[in-house]
């Protein structure tokens, strides 16, 4: 295919992935985080805010690697359109 003709983004994930990536950094890893946050110390967890640090921490980092493998897939010309 030629790249002049491509309409769409070439992405480096797979669109079920990306999808299940953010909703697993904006979502399921804040809730965790949260819950552990708030039941960890009623129930004794040790090193409770060193785990929601860890979650938290992780979720950033995947929110980072979803984000530039957006902002890399967009098209160099989307900016004409702002004329």
């Amino acid at each position: 295919m030629d790249k002049d003709t491509k309409t769409e983004l070439d992405y480096l994930l797979p669109d079920k992935a990306y999808e299940i990536l953010k909703w697993v950094a904006l979502i399921a890893l804040p809730a965790v985080a949260w819950l552990v946050g708030a039941v960890g110390p009623q129930w004794g967890l040790l090193h409770c805010g060193e785990i929601v640090t860890t979650i938290n921490a992780v979720g950033v980092f995947v929110g980072a690697l979803i984000g530039v493998s957006q902002l890399t897939a967009t098209k160099p010309d989307d900016d004409s359109d702002k004329d």
